[in-house]
């Protein structure tokens, strides 16, 4: 298991569920990069200066959302496929999980995965560090836990024999795959979406 950041206290003068809410809109909407980190702070009506002291620079706001994320999927799949004996309704599941999400978690997740590459490199900083290592480990507990759901599935003859973490990383790209270019307002519902999606990870894996 990952060992969680213990989170700071909200008090009820906090801004910080604020400021991360203001930077997923920014983030997702607008892109990183684009974003000004003074745009933020206007979303939640404080000055510039007020954002460090929840946040040291953008870069550690972006990471703590993408902590935040994995953390988030991670309790999804473990809630979704808790106590589900049958090996392929737990793969259904799972994935009815993954887009069983808000509009908010479309944008958190689109902001993941298009900077997962963040997490490769260590941070001269301390708190954007003390992030990233969590939110790296947090991406192997969510590819084991697909690679152990296949695992279970073979070894009860419900899947076919094959590399099951090869196969779980083919699942889980497939899945994440939509997040890029995924929309909301686009013409096709998420529910569509996710039933098709649904329908191919159960024949990638099962046949």
């Amino acid at each position: 298991m990952a060992t969680r950041i213990v989170e700071p206290e909200a008090g009820p003068r906090s801004k910080r569920a604020a400021i991360l809410a203001a930077a997923v809109d920014c983030f997702g909407e607008t892109g990183f990069e684009a974003t000004k980190w003074s745009t933020v702070a206007e979303r939640v009506g404080i000055g510039q200066t007020a954002l460090y002291h929840y946040f040291e620079s953008k870069t550690h706001c972006l990471l703590t959302i993408m902590r935040l994320e994995l953390q988030r999927s991670h309790d999804k799949f473990t809630e979704a496929t808790e106590g589900v004996e049958d090996p392929t309704e737990a793969l259904r599941a799972a994935v009815r999980a993954a887009y069983d999400v808000s509009e908010q978690e479309v944008l958190q997740m689109r902001i993941l995965h298009n900077h997962m590459d963040l997490l490769s490199g260590t941070r001269k900083s301390k708190r954007e560090e003390a992030e990233r290592v969590e939110a790296r480990k947090l991406v192997q507990l969510v590819e084991r836990n697909w690679t152990n759901l296949l695992v279970r599935g073979m070894s009860m003859g419900a899947f076919p024999l094959r590399d099951a973490q090869l196969l779980g990383s083919g699942v889980l790209g497939l899945i994440v795959s939509v997040w890029r270019w995924y929309r909301p307002s686009g013409p096709t519902p998420l529910s569509e979406i996710s039933e098709l999606i649904e329908g191919a990870c159960v024949r990638m894996v099962a046949t």
